[in-house]
């Protein structure tokens, strides 16, 4: 009984630190870790607009950006364990992973070092790795070195494609569904199969995760139950949101040309 008073004195005194906190998977987590009895902070970078955080839950809000050191070291104080889920990737073609990824991660794991934080967790991607062709994946290899080795005890969950409400994912191709007549482009005609995962389980992971030594310096690759091809995923979509369009095939390299193309011509 005595223990079991110490463990839950621990689990009030703890003040977990989330990045990416307005964000999809952030909000998710965030009220995983408030139902279960933590104590949250969340970092938002300044802006001018008013930031979208979780309704009807108590946080704290620290703000600064990543390359802000004095900012993120007043984050930091007393911050226990941090989840590290900010990212650029959802703005396209005009993301900078160096300074967000890349540079923004190095400097939030060397802030969480120097401020003596026990845990720290990430969320990369499935396919990670630095001679990777996609610029994502380079760079979430590298922000995961970075973090390998900083010391620090860390968990990363590699996912595949995160989807649920709000997503970036089957909101993305619902929005294209309804902005393009007629046909839809799909890499080899959408052939390529992959792993949908909800995001109420990988938050559930996350939040597991926290209670489990055996997973402090460990990389963990996880998807959803079932393979799935992207052909699939986009007919489910199109018959949920009631548009009809016709699948087209087209070689990668050309699809990802044409959000460059398109960005630089139509600039908004």
């Amino acid at each position: 009984m005595q223990e079991l008073c110490q463990l839950e004195r621990a689990i009030i005194a703890a003040m977990i630190l989330v990045t990416g906190g307005t964000g999809f998977i952030g909000k998710a987590l965030i009220r995983h870790l408030v139902d279960n009895g933590y104590k949250v902070r969340t970092l938002i970078r300044p802006s001018q607009e008013s930031p979208r955080l979780p309704k009807g839950i108590p946080i704290e809000v620290a703000v600064a950006s990543f390359n802000d050191l004095r900012g993120l070291r007043a984050a930091m104080v007393g911050i226990d364990t941090v989840y590290h889920l900010a990212g650029v990737e959802r703005r396209g073609v005009r993301a900078d992973l160096l300074e967000t990824d890349i540079q923004g991660t190095r400097a939030l794991v060397n802030s969480a070092v120097e401020a003596g934080v026990d845990r720290f967790f990430t969320v990369s991607h499935l396919g990670a790795d630095r001679a990777s062709a996609y610029p994502v994946f380079k760079a979430k290899a590298i922000a995961e070195e970075h973090i390998r080795r900083s010391g620090i005890d860390y968990t990363i969950l590699r996912t595949a494609i995160v989807f649920g409400p709000g997503d970036g994912f089957t909101t993305g191709i619902a929005q294209l569904l309804y902005g393009l007549p007629f046909i839809l482009l799909l890499p080899r005609g959408g052939e390529t199969l992959i792993q949908p995962f909800w995001v109420e389980d990988l938050v559930t992971c996350l939040t597991w995760a926290l209670d489990e030594d055996d997973t402090r310096k460990q990389v963990y690759e996880i998807g959803g139950p079932e393979f799935l091809s992207l052909r699939e995923v986009v007919e489910n979509v199109m018959q949920a949101i009631g548009v009809r369009r016709v699948i087209v095939s087209a070689h990668p390299y050309f699809l990802r040309t044409l959000p460059v193309i398109l960005e630089y011509f139509l600039p908004g």
